[in-house]
């Protein structure tokens, strides 16, 4: 039996890679110059794509492949992907969830406590000779201090139970309470964003979430008050962000990720109150072995005839 056929829209890491190209005939869509004229000459024989949250497969890409049968998706966002026309069109999707938890819960961890102790602004100090001239202001400790988070999926429970560890008070918004968790349930984002100090945003991207961390919800946050995004850029109503931090009604902000990346507002960059990373969640070296292993195996049970291991349902 042929190899199947497959559009892969993003390179993924050499030992992902050497399996893909063993297993199936791999067509680069992002070498090809002419995308249209590439896609025109192959895609006729692709079943499968195999991309990344972040370049995902638009409705036109998944009508320009007659014979697709499933797109196999790098991350656990699908929001680039077009579930619903993928759906219409009986094409599968799966994505990689669980297997990077902890690495995301830990990274949103990491810039809380790197924004609470000005662990980045700390370092410049030293670096530009500032520690010969005098100690830096105190930082703020985040013991018994109120932490919301926005989405307490698997990746928001993950970072609730490290915040345990810290003292932190916990609460969390979304679309409903659950009854299991022992943090306190805010129904209104705005309300919970006035009573935290802290607010850590990992919701998916949707329709529904889309700007949802807006001029409200940032004005009750207020002044001593740190956003932290580790979830997709879309959620943050940036304009509003960048207008908040420069006028001083909210305190701070550490950001993982932006409304147009890797493309960042050059007013943020220019802000000492603002941690800003390029999109580093997920990325260890074990994680994202674990993401490329997800999104073999899903390719291999679909073309297998067997269950999907981690399917996505519109």
């Amino acid at each position: 039996m042929e190899n199947p056929e497959i559009l892969l829209v993003y390179s993924y890491a050499p030992e992902i890679m050497e399996v893909l190209e063993a297993r199936h005939v791999v067509h680069k869509l992002y070498e090809a110059d002419d995308r249209e004229a590439f896609l025109s000459k192959v895609g006729g024989a692709v079943r499968a794509i195999a991309t990344n949250g972040h370049h995902g497969a638009s409705a036109a890409l998944i009508d320009a492949l007659p014979k697709l049968e499933i797109i196999s998706s790098y991350g656990v966002g699908y929001d680039a992907v077009d579930v619903g026309h993928a759906a219409a069109k009986g094409v599968l999707v799966t994505n990689t969830p669980n297997v990077l938890n902890d690495d995301v819960a830990n990274f949103g961890i990491a810039l809380l406590l790197a924004a609470s102790r000005n662990v980045v602004a700390a370092d410049r100090y030293v670096r530009e000779g500032k520690w010969l001239q005098g100690d830096m202001p105190l930082a703020r400790a985040i013991r018994d201090k109120p932490v919301g988070i926005l989405g307490l999926g698997r990746i928001g429970k993950n970072i609730a139970g490290k915040l345990e560890v810290f003292g932190c008070d916990i609460r969390y918004h979304g679309r409903r309470e659950q009854p299991d968790q022992p943090y306190r349930y805010h129904a209104d984002l705005v309300e919970m964003a006035r009573d935290c100090e802290y607010l850590i945003v990992i919701c998916p991207a949707t329709a529904e979430t889309n700007g949802v961390v807006d001029r409200a919800v940032m004005d009750a946050l207020g002044p001593t008050g740190t956003l932290i995004n580790v979830a997709r850029g879309s959620i943050v109503n940036e304009p509003e962000l960048v207008a908040a931090l420069a006028e001083g009604r909210l305190g701070a902000a550490a950001l993982d990720v932006f409304a147009d990346e890797p493309r960042v507002p050059d007013a943020l960059m220019a802000m000492d109150n603002v941690i800003l990373q390029p999109h580093l969640g997920s990325a260890t070296v074990e994680t994202r072995r674990a993401m490329g292993e997800l999104v073999l195996e899903n390719l291999r049970l679909h073309f297998a005839g067997e269950p999907l291991a981690t399917p996505v349902t519109p």
